[in-house]
């Protein structure tokens, strides 16, 4: 097995199942998920599976990624998004092909440095990254006109909504008494942020602190 190859088959898998911005699928093409998983499990690195990447934590599944990210890129500016919760640091590199500059938050320091170990054999260099409680948000990367939080809440801070632009895009797992669903939020204006339900999803759950 090629890794070339496996993206390949993988991009086509994630076609037909429903992803259809191409500026995504070159991304998901472009980036080497077994760079992202311990080597015990590169042979599954292509598989449209979650997969663990240690502390309790996943790489997320393909299709959820390419989702996410379709989502955040399909109207308005691409110029900076922040995402609260690094992990192995995969969706970080997906974004970082499809905004200009990608704020990435993690509060676990092993996943955080083993993320910017991998993202720099990348060389990438509009993406930064920062060790803190993503919940806070990050005032450094100012206002955002995309947001993505890898992890399930059940209301999204005021304090990291703040840091949306009028008109951005905000990406989260939303806790639900019926379980877990993707949601879209927009910021309309000031002070109204409407939601819009994209479909059941499973992730870990968010927490506060540092680690």
């Amino acid at each position: 097995m090629t890794s070339l190859r496996a993206r390949e088959r993988l991009v086509q898998r994630l076609r037909e199942s429903g992803i259809h911005d191409e500026r995504v699928l070159a991304q998901i093409a472009g980036v080497p998920r077994h760079w992202f998983v311990d080597e015990a499990l590169s042979i599954r690195a292509y598989e449209d599976t979650a997969l663990p990447i240690g502390y309790g934590q996943t790489i997320s599944q393909p299709w959820i990624v390419a989702r996410m990210s379709e989502v955040l890129v399909a109207e308005g500016p691409r110029d900076r998004v922040l995402e609260v919760g690094t992990g192995s640091g995969y969706q970080t590199a997906i974004l970082a092909g499809l905004f200009r500059e990608v704020y990435s938050i993690e509060r676990i320091r092993p996943l955080h440095d083993r993320a910017r170990e991998t993202l720099s054999r990348l060389g990438l260099r509009n993406v930064h990254l920062h060790h803190g409680d993503g919940l806070e948000g990050w005032p450094r990367a100012g206002g955002c006109s995309a947001m993505l939080l890898a992890a399930a809440v059940h209301h999204v801070p005021d304090q990291l909504r703040s840091q949306l632009k009028v008109g951005g895009r905000l990406v989260v797992p939303k806790i639900t008494p019926h379980g877990q669903i993707l949601v879209l939020i927009q910021r309309a204006d000031e002070d109204h942020y409407p939601e819009t339900d994209l479909g059941p999803v499973v992730f870990v759950r968010s927490r506060k602190g540092l680690e």
